[in-house]
């Protein structure tokens, strides 16, 4: 984005994201779809509709990198604005 009072985001996509386990690190443990400005999560889903699981999983991402904010997007919907949904980690 180049307007007149705007900066360029740093944009990272398929992000490693290591586990830790018992001392050993596996480093292609997880891999984030979109890391913005190194605090904002974002996962990419294309289903009928988000479930639980889809949460789950992007609940860890936030816990393991420590960020706190994240955002699903369900790209399978009419209208986007019924396609996302935020969470936070340690409000």
């Amino acid at each position: 984005m180049n307007r007149e009072g705007a900066k360029n985001a740093k944009i990272l996509s398929e992000v490693l994201l290591p586990v830790v386990y018992d001392g050993q690190q596996i480093d292609a443990g997880y891999r984030i779809d979109m890391l913005v400005e190194d605090c904002v999560i974002i996962e990419n889903k294309t289903v009928d509709q988000l479930l639980p699981i889809h949460q789950a999983q992007l609940l860890s991402y936030l816990k393991l990198r420590d960020c706190r904010l994240g955002f699903l997007l369900n790209w399978n919907v009419a209208l986007m604005k019924h396609g996302i949904k935020r969470l936070v980690n340690r409000l």
